[in-house]
């Protein structure tokens, strides 16, 4: 059987979908039944009224995530609309699940403005512990979670920003780590300045990334000051340069971050590169440049991908199960820059650790340790959870 049909079939038997509701309380007897609904129900009814924060302590408020979308751009597949992006919405809800015990309600939103999702998001808030946004596309991304940060006093994380901007900054920390390298000292170029490369470039540089040694590149070249028609929000990122291309950018450059498309990259490109450089090829399904290819041009590169059959997988599940699980034990407001640099350094030092043998168990290794093919946890490390998790509700409670 082929992957696509394995897929579908997947997805399809034995009951459609990836989700079901289960109850968390019996409901066998008579008795179980007036607790769960009349006449038990008014009692927790009307303590909330009372005080509104009992919503915590007598309903799942406190472990329950929306997932929520306007399906403008579904992983690498474009604006293929809401109801095309629910069973990766439903995928998301199964990580959750599996990798903190976070419950999960993922909605598809046909909103036919930004301002209406808005509304529509914050007209459900109630219901919800926290706010994960997914899948929607820039700049629209970017105004929707301002807004939403302003408006509601539960955490709002839209996970393509923040949560791919968590792990790549940890795999790039550790990358130059190993390659005998300092993030505040590093060239670095970013290929791809939508939401996951802006949001990355601003948690680099709020943990010592250097400003002045940044190239960003989007699809009109080098983001210069003084380039006719630059976006708003890509202003502050503009460089004094003469570099024009993407090849200029890459010479002597000690890192590459590719969020962008695939095949984008050149081996003369990784060539041109620094000594001991870091690639970052995080496009997917295509990578900006095949693993091998990069490998067959320099032999002194550390190299990741988006993909799980390539070393040094930047994968988001590292981080958005654990930073929602930190925010909701702390009861966090907000996921803060300092929450996620939390996340940041706890994978960091995680990945420095021993690997424990049930690791190396789920993945059919016999050894593993840090170095160039191992740069971040592994998601079934059982670590990550109380690591992860704890060091961002620490911070929480720090802030508060």
């Amino acid at each position: 059987m082929n992957f696509k049909q394995q897929a579908l079939d997947y997805h399809e038997f034995p009951t459609p979908g990836k989700l079901s509701v289960t109850s968390s309380k019996p409901c066998d007897t008579s008795t179980d039944l007036a607790l769960a609904y009349s006449p038990g129900v008014a009692e927790p009814v009307l303590a909330i009224a009372e005080n509104p924060d009992n919503v915590w302590r007598y309903t799942n408020k406190g472990n329950l995530i929306a997932v929520i979308t306007d399906g403008t751009a579904i992983l690498g597949l474009g604006n293929l609309g809401p109801l095309a992006s629910k069973p990766v919405m439903e995928g998301k809800a199964v990580l959750f699940k599996r990798f903190a015990d976070i419950d999960v309600f993922d909605i598809e939103v046909n909103a036919p403005s930004i301002e209406s999702f808005i509304e529509t998001v914050v007209n459900i808030a109630p219901t919800f512990g926290g706010i994960n946004l997914e899948d929607i596309a820039a700049p629209h991304c970017f105004v929707i979670e301002k807004a939403l940060r302003e408006r509601l006093d539960i955490p709002v994380f839209h996970d393509d920003q923040h949560g791919t901007a968590v792990i790549i900054c940890a795999g790039l920390i550790n990358a130059l780590h190993v390659q005998g390298k300092r993030l505040q000292d590093a060239r670095i170029v970013l290929l791809g300045a939508g939401a996951a490369g802006t949001a990355s470039l601003n948690l680099l540089l709020a943990m010592g990334a250097d400003l002045n040694k940044v190239l960003v590149v989007d699809k009109a070249g080098v983001l210069y000051k003084g380039m006719p028609n630059l976006a708003a929000h890509h202003e502050p990122f503009a460089a004094e340069t003469s570099a024009r291309t993407l090849a200029d950018a890459m010479m002597g450059a000690d890192a590459f971050i590719g969020v962008s498309a695939a095949r984008l990259v050149t081996p003369e490109m990784i060539r041109s590169m620094a000594d001991r450089p870091v690639v970052f090829a995080l496009a997917n399904p295509e990578p900006e440049i095949h693993p091998t290819l990069a490998h067959s041009a320099r032999d002194d590169l550390i190299m990741a991908t988006g993909r799980s059959d390539y070393p040094n997988q930047v994968n988001n599940v590292l981080g958005f199960p654990f930073i929602f699980r930190g925010a909701l034990d702390a009861r966090a407001k907000r996921i803060t820059q300092g929450m996620q640099i939390a996340a940041v350094n706890a994978l960091c030092e995680l990945a420095r650790e021993d690997v424990p043998l049930e690791v190396l168990n789920a993945y059919g290794l016999t050894s593993l340790a840090f170095g160039r093919e191992y740069i971040l946890p592994k998601p079934f490390d059982p670590r990550l959870r109380e690591r992860v998790a704890g060091a961002v509700a620490a911070a929480a409670k720090s802030e508060s």
